[in-house]
């Protein structure tokens, strides 16, 4: 709130800043060169129209129907149109760096001088500054505005501008063609070279390994299967001696248990035969014969010799016979364990024959899929070189014209009714900002909380504003005598109460009324004072302490010849210097002849015996002296006395100059009441919440004055 007053109290410093700032924003605006506008409208597809079909895939444009990819497109092509390449080509298609007007040098009148500007100028920068783009909203509309101060030159330039940029479009996707294209054929010999190594390679590795005729599949599978076979037959075999050393190892057996008995054969498996089974019949059959031949006749008979002896050739027939069959189980055991051990051979190398293809196997898929790579990579290659080439032959653009630009003739710069707008804001603000700093800047004293907080004082009251009607100085200083009901006598019994208050048990005798500069009203308040506590019923003496520029005398109408200046030297008395006036119990005792020493004079023994002698006669004594900062009269008086009140005036007196008055004081150790605020106007905004109680004394007292006069 206390701002807001500020902005009402110093309403005319914010109108005088806006209509300051207003006019020469308006002259400014004024004087400016109108400038004009031309627009042209362009329709920007994401991608050119497509001729081809789709096997034929462009080299830029596949990323159809993303929001977010068509924004930034959009975003770039409109950086595209205000691009310093755009606007190089239009200058150099219609020789704008050679054109003074567009480049704002006719008012050169030197020619040499001008072609050196000429020289010197950006053209392009200055058509690239002077392009605007404005997308039309939810549409792939773009309206692409060029100003200039002619208008033909500026509907010229927008329509050219457009056409600038469909040609850069269209050759920026040709030299991106291009330099694709080179890329391309770089990388097409590489991988055509890459795909010719790789296929003799597997050649080569083919032929070194015999795989031309049969692949490496079928020697696969045919080792696989002579591996497969092996270990069947190996398998059998195995079983077979199983077999047969369980058979040899029991004709072993059956050997170690016949105890010489050749006949042990018999058991053999396989001594069942046909042949030894005949050898065995006629075995016993010789035999029986000899036996009957025994008993007939002797072993030495012809007979038996002869019977025994064929007995003995079958016998040894049948033995060998049955040793063969033993003989037989053991060569058939060590064919078996031979057939084994070759089986197990012809086994070892399959397997490693298998390993060796496997390996071989693993290169040559190897050598197949690195040519199978850099066959379909340079195939790629080649077919996205062909389409790149036909696409690149191909002169279709995807922006469109929809409007050429045609001249305006409305200028658009300056635009005077909103410059003018902006200026009453920016007045407005600028006069508020003014407001601001000079409250913030405020050094005086202004108010109760002033005086309380920033200099620490008590405040005895205020003396609203008396305003002045006529030239007569007593009918103000006389105000309160005259106007008992108004609210500056009000105020002044307020503040005598204060004063009697501030020492309830010892009241005050003698009182200096001082300031701490001139012009502050100390010697009006002085007097009104006086009269408030004459009112009272108290007889009350002035004294005009104030040697150098004495007031009360002329306030009150009374010779100023014998005064305190005469009684401090010894001439005249006390009850005849001091002057009665027309209020009844206040008395005034003028200052006299001015000394030429009033510091000295005042602080005099025969002055202190001159309070001494008045304190005896009058109840109080208020002595008016002069401001503290340019004399030091005051301080000498604040030593002689009860007490002093300091006056300021309201909104004048300075902060610092206070501080500087009350620091003179407490050097003397004088005691102080408090301070009055003077001269206030309770009309003023700042003053409205905390003296509105103040306002209807303030409107009495304007009805009962209207031809009253106006304080110091």
């Amino acid at each position: 709130m206390r701002y807001v007053r500020a902005f009402w109290r110093r309403k005319w410093v914010v109108l005088a800043v806006a209509v300051l700032v207003t006019g020469l924003a308006s002259v400014q605006t004024l004087r400016q060169p109108k400038v004009y506008a031309a627009s042209t409208s362009l329709i920007i597809d994401v991608a050119a129209p497509r001729v081809l079909d789709n096997d034929v895939k462009e080299l830029m444009g596949d990323e159809r129907g993303n929001y977010w990819f068509n924004k930034e497109y959009y975003a770039t092509q409109n950086q595209v149109i205000t691009s310093r390449a755009v606007a190089t080509r239009v200058v150099e298609k219609l020789g704008l760096q050679h054109d003074a007007a567009f480049l704002g040098l006719t008012h050169v009148k030197d020619e040499k001088l001008r072609q050196q500007l000429m020289q010197g100028a950006d053209a392009a920068g200055l058509l690239q500054s002077r392009i605007g783009v404005s997308p039309v909203k939810d549409s792939r509309v773009v309206n692409v505005a060029v100003e200039d101060l002619d208008p033909q030159r500026a509907a010229l330039l927008a329509n050219e501008v457009a056409q600038a940029y469909m040609a850069e479009n269209l050759a920026l996707r040709l030299r991106t063609t291009e330099s694709a294209t080179q890329w391309l054929e770089e990388r097409k010999a590489e991988l055509e070279k890459a795909s010719q190594v790789s296929e003799l390679a597997l050649y080569d590795f083919k032929k070194n390994t015999d795989m031309l005729a049969v692949s490496a599949e079928n020697k696969k599978s045919s080792v696989s299967e002579r591996i497969s076979s092996y270990e069947n037959t190996l398998t059998q075999v195995r079983t077979k001696i199983a077999a047969l050393q369980g058979r040899v190892d029991a004709i072993r057996q059956l050997q170690k248990s016949s105890q010489g008995d050749e006949t042990w054969a018999e058991a053999v498996p396989g001594a069942s035969e046909t042949a030894i089974q005949d050898l065995k019949r006629r075995f016993i059959e010789q035999r029986a014969v000899c036996v009957e031949l025994g008993e007939r006749y002797l072993p030495e008979h012809p007979k038996m010799i002869e019977c025994t002896s064929k007995l003995a050739v079958v016998r040894e027939d049948f033995v060998r016979s049955l040793t063969n069959v033993v003989r037989k189980a053991e060569t058939e055991l060590a064919a078996a364990m031979g057939e084994e051990k070759n089986l197990v051979r012809l086994l070892a190398a399959a397997r490693d024959e298998s390993f060796q293809l496997g390996k071989r196997q693993i290169e040559f898929d190897n050598l197949t899929r690195e040519a199978e790579n850099n066959r379909r990579l340079y195939e790629s290659v080649l077919r996205r070189l062909k389409d790149i080439e036909l696409s690149g032959l191909l002169r279709t653009t995807n922006v469109r014209v929809l409007d050429s630009a045609r001249p305006s003739f409305a200028p658009v710069k300056p635009n005077v009714r909103r410059t003018v707008m902006m200026a009453i804001v920016f007045g407005l603000f600028l006069g508020c900002c003014v407001v601001v700093a000079l409250e913030f800047l405020e050094n005086t004293v202004a108010s109760q909380a002033d005086v309380e907080e920033r200099l620490g004082l008590a405040f005895l009251g205020f003396v609203p504003r008396v305003e002045q009607k006529g030239e007569n100085p007593r009918e103000r200083d006389l105000f309160v005598h005259r106007q008992p009901k108004s609210s500056v006598a009000e105020c002044c019994r307020a503040i005598r109460t204060n004063l009697l208050f501030m020492s309830p048990d010892k009241p005050f005798k003698t009182l200096v009324v001082t300031s701490s500069g001139p012009q502050e009203g100390k010697s009006t308040t002085c007097i009104f004072l006086g009269v408030a506590m004459a009112q009272s019923g108290n007889r009350v003496l002035l004294l005009d302490t104030d040697m150098r520029r004495p007031r009360l005398h002329k306030a009150f109408g009374v010779p100023n010849e014998v005064g305190i200046s005469s009684l401090v030297v010894g001439e005249g008395s006390l009850d005849s210097a001091v002057k009665s006036t027309e209020v009844p119990n206040l008395f005034v005792l003028p200052c006299g002849p001015i000394p030429p020493n009033p510091a000295e004079l005042l602080h005099t023994q025969a002055f202190a015996d001159l309070l001494k002698a008045a304190g005896e006669k009058f109840d109080r004594i208020i002595l008016d002296s002069p401001p503290l900062n340019a004399v030091s009269d005051s301080a000498v008086l604040a030593t002689q006395t009860d007490g002093v009140v300091l006056v300021l005036r309201a909104g004048k007196t300075n902060r610092e100059s206070a501080r500087r008055a009350l620091r003179s004081l407490a050097d003397v150790q004088a005691q102080m009441y408090g301070a009055i605020l003077n001269d206030l106007d309770v009309m003023d905004a700042r003053y409205r919440d905390t003296y509105l109680n103040y306002r209807g004394y303030y409107g009495h007292y304007a009805e009962e004055t209207k031809d009253g006069v106006a304080s110091s």
